[in-house]
């Protein structure tokens, strides 16, 4: 580690999570001006009242003050603002399929099986998503087309009366609007496909990664290291576009399963096998052979080609808008086309979901030595579930907006729908209820779990240890505790219970359909409820773009979706809005690469939520660009993070545990984390198996040298934080106020972390200029508290005599005692780690040793012991004085 020199400063730069924020926000200050950044990315700093950047508050680092540069990267504008970005809502479907792919377990290493299994995940990810797009399209040529062109539209048709009858007469009249509207959304589709966001050109791309970034389909070596873009996007890109051209002209001239003499009809079907053909076949460039069939594949997908190819298929929508045949009945290739569409996705969602279990078990191994809580979700087989939510809400969206229109016109009665539909109402009537029942049954059971919690103790171990000698604030923290904890165990559960209501729906809809049971009254409840659902579904989504683009409060709500899908970049879907993370993480980290150009000035990037990922990421990035020397000035603070509890687990292929792991080891102990029990989206994220013993916080985490293990006991620090490993506990609510800090009141949960004053101490160990306190191990008691007999837990008395003895041994000077020291000897692997391994003494033998305080622990238990909320105060560690208190004690010292 470097020693810092007189003139050493420190860089702080801040990255926001979802919802995005303000300059001011974000730098925690009245007033900031943008220094650098394209207006898109923005680096900001804090400012005066002349709106000139100044640096931040000088940072405490031990016992010396450091200047500090406080600086924020702002990215909310990526996902948010203005009617463009609010109707990426629509494209929610397309969306989660893209994030699907993410979610694949990676391939086991030098396992043929295992890369071609996952080579046909993949290629099946990619079909049912150009599946889903051909199924949105259609469903707009049967709103289009059929519904009004040919049926509300025809010559004599009590519908839209307005409309003179020499305009319904001609049947190309009526059927080129309705095609150019369809070709307009479909480049309105391929438009969004083509927007990317750019890395500044002011920010040099750092060096070290060039051609050797690591395609998606393996695994990460470091957080995020296959988060790059796809070079097979344009291909991806065209034959969506020809596929969506395509299913409109083979709607409209009578499907894909009645064959005509028309040549268009053969061209139309020509053009689709080859936009599923070229899907499947299409891979990473990395991930092909070089033999023949690979140079077919390429020379097919060319640019001259993909043109040649899409002109094909606007030509051929043309035609068919000029002469579109007889439009005075319903549409005959409406029901087929939709029909094959649906049945093609079910087939690729079960194909999906039955792949996944031998890919699962295969990418095992890579997570059995993880403790069951940190591995991947179901195994990793949450891909599929995802994937199926992913194409029925894409399924209900469009046939919610048909039946809508159906209604609207007011004539229900002569406007006929393919009879999917029917289906598709009565799948989502059935999904409506069995959402509802298992809704209010996962409510109750949170209930209970939040006001009956398990054991005698209404307050959590932990959180009495955490706010000792405040029982108030135990009472408070106790609740938001349980039910924190409960939401970050099981939220994954509520994603497979919608995948199983989904499936029982889809069972339950296709067992009426092929058996041809007659209707009966429940199934046309069900019908009923599912159109009132698909209705207020198609009718609130479009609310909420219509709200996101006028009103910048509820632009930030609909920006969740964004935030959490669109770090993604694209894979199995193109049309989706562009990656933020593939301009965020370069600039992010070219920013901190400027700022190490100076050599007495260290950086450390803090993230916050989302956030998290974005710095861990970049700093990856980072460390593989620096030279050795440079490294040690890098750190990184993550606050509220879901690096734990979430990202490894439902993308194990992205961020594995071992990537994690390799970080933490790669930045040797400069890794802090920020985390509150009552925070139900963050988390810890270096350490796991938590447990109080003995009045001490123990348990297993990442250590500074790459490994993990039993850690040391926690130390509190001076603001009333527990330390263990890499991990800072702050008490919440907060133990203050303190003198010159700003205060935050009441229970905050994942908000308002840099109010903490644990915020600046985490900054100043991240940045290498202190270090936790191995003396000030817990439990720290007043004089008082002393003479309390811990009856309750034998061990805090059978401790006495081992804490006597060593006392006697030091001050005959043996050795010297270190309260809270890890033993020299630790096991190899956490998950078997005993209590002995991770105190470091055996219990049993040091009660063996003495006699007496056995006699006076049991003398003790005949009292009644005192219960958890009653807890000693805990003191700071003796010389040890928050930073903004010194100024008060030193004045006194004076006086």
């Amino acid at each position: 580690m470097q020693i810092p020199g007189p003139d050493t400063r420190v860089v702080e730069l801040r990255v926001h999570g979802i919802l995005g924020t303000t300059g001011d926000a974000l730098t925690d200050s009245v007033a900031s001006v943008d220094v650098a950044g394209d207006g898109v990315g923005r680096i900001v700093r804090p400012a005066d009242r002349l709106r000139r950047p100044v640096p931040g508050p000088m940072l405490t680092a031990g016992d010396r003050t450091v200047p500090r540069i406080v600086e924020g990267y702002v990215w909310g504008g990526m996902t948010s603002g203005g009617w463009a970005k609010a109707s990426w809502a629509l494209m929610f479907p397309f969306a989660l399929s893209n994030v699907a792919h993410w979610m694949l377990p990676p391939p086991k290493p030098g396992s043929a099986v295992g890369g071609a299994l996952s080579h046909v995940l993949r290629a099946l990810l990619r079909v049912s998503a150009l599946l889903l797009t051909m199924l949105f399209v259609a469903q707009l040529a049967v709103v289009l087309l059929d519904l009004l062109a040919a049926q509300c539209l025809r010559p004599g048709a009590q519908c839209l009366t307005y409309v003179p009858e020499s305009l319904r007469a001609v049947p190309a009249v009526r059927a080129v609007p309705a095609a150019l509207l369809l070709g307009l959304i479909v480049l309105l589709m391929h438009r969004l496909s083509s927007v990317s966001w750019k890395v500044s050109g002011a920010w040099k791309p750092l060096g070290g990664r060039g051609d050797n970034s690591r395609h998606s389909a393996r695994a990460a070596v470091l957080p995020g290291a296959n988060v790059v873009a796809d070079p097979d996007t344009p291909a991806l890109r065209a034959l969506h576009v020809v596929g969506a051209l395509s299913v409109i002209s083979v709607l409209a001239l009578g499907g894909p399963l009645t064959p005509s003499a028309d040549p268009r009809w053969l061209l139309a079907e020509l053009l689709l096998v080859v936009s599923l053909g070229g899907t499947l076949l299409l891979d990473d460039p990395s991930g092909m052979g070089s033999g023949p069939v690979a140079a077919v594949v390429r020379g097919l997908l060319s640019r001259a080609a993909r043109r040649i190819v899409v002109a094909a298929a606007g030509v051929l929508l043309f035609s068919v808008a000029i002469l579109p045949g007889p439009l005075n009945a319903p549409l005959p290739g409406s029901g087929a086309t939709v029909d094959v569409i649906t049945v093609g996705l079910l087939l690729t969602c079960v194909g999906v979901a039955v792949l996944l279990v031998p890919a699962a078990l295969l990418a095992r191994p890579g997570w059995s030595s993880v403790p069951r809580d940190l591995r991947p979700w179901a195994g990793g087989w949450m891909a599929a579930p995802v994937l199926m939510l992913a194409c029925m809400l894409g399924a209900g969206f469009g046939a919610g907006l048909a039946l809508t229109l159906r209604q609207a016109l007011g004539a229900p009665e002569f406007l006929r729908l393919p009879a999917a539909y029917d289906d598709v109402a009565l799948f989502w009537g059935s999904a409506a209820v069995l959402l509802a029942v298992g809704g209010a049954g996962l409510g109750c059971w949170m209930l209970i779990r939040r006001w009956f919690p398990h054991g005698t103790d209404d307050v959590p171990a932990q959180v009495a240890l955490l706010h000792a000698g405040r029982q108030q604030d135990q009472r408070n923290a106790a609740g938001s505790w349980r039910m924190a904890d409960v939401q970050r165990r099981y939220s994954h559960h509520v994603l497979l219970l919608v995948a199983a209501v989904l499936t029982a729906s889809t069972v339950l809809a296709l067992g009426l359909r092929a058996w041809n049971f007659p209707r009966t009254e429940w199934a046309d409840w069900l019908r009923t409820l599912g159109v009132l659902a698909l209705g207020l579904l198609a009718a609130g989504l479009l609310r909420m773009v219509q709200l996101a683009a006028k009103e910048r409060t509820a632009g930030r709500y609909l920006g969740i979706l964004c935030d959490l899908t669109l770090f993604w970049p694209r894979e199995a879907h193109p049309v989706v809005p562009p990656c933020y993370a593939l301009k965020v993480v370069p600039e992010l980290a070219a920013r901190a690469a400027e700022h190490l150009a100076e050599p007495d000035t260290r950086v450390v990037l803090v993230g916050h939520s989302q956030g998290s990922l974005l710095a861990a990421v970049a700093t990856a990035r980072l460390l593989e660009s620096l030279p050795e020397a440079d490294r040690e000035r890098v750190g990184l603070v993550t606050a509220g993070s879901q690096l734990q509890w979430a990202y490894p687990r439902a993308f194990p292929g992205v961020v594995p545990h071992q990537s994690l792991r390799d970080l933490a080891g790669s930045l040797s102990g400069r890794w802090r984390s920020l985390c509150r029990g009552t925070d139900p989206l963050g988390g810890a994220v270096t350490t796991w198996n938590r447990q109080v013993f003995d009045g001490m916080l123990i348990g297993v985490g990442l250590r500074p040298d790459g490994s993990h293990g039993p850690l040391p006991p926690a130390t509190r620090g001076p603001t009333g934080a527990l330390v263990l490993g890499g991990d800072h506990w702050l008490p919440d609510p907060q133990r203050g106020p303190f003198s010159f800090r700003r205060w935050v009141p009441g229970v905050l949960g994942h908000s308002d972390y840099s109010g903490d004053p644990e915020w600046d101490r985490a900054v100043a160990m991240a940045a290498g200029l202190e270090i936790p306190v191995r003396g000030a191990t817990l439990p720290l008691r007043t004089p008082a508290a002393t003479a309390v007999a811990q009856a309750s837990d034998p061990l805090g008395a059978l401790s006495e005599p081992r804490r006597t003895g060593e006392a006697e041994e030091a001050r005959r000077g043996g050795t010297e005692s270190t309260a809270g020291a890890a033993s020299a000897d630790e096991p190899a692997s956490g998950e078997d780690a005993t209590v002995t391994d991770l105190l470091g003494w055996d219990p049993d033998e040091a009660a063996e040793s003495d006699e007496a305080a056995a006699s006076a622990a049991g003398e003790a238990a005949d009292e009644e012991p005192p219960s958890r909320s009653a807890l000693p105060e805990l003191t700071d560690p003796r010389g040890r004085v928050a930073p903004w208190e010194r100024g008060n004690a030193l004045r006194a010292a004076d006086r």
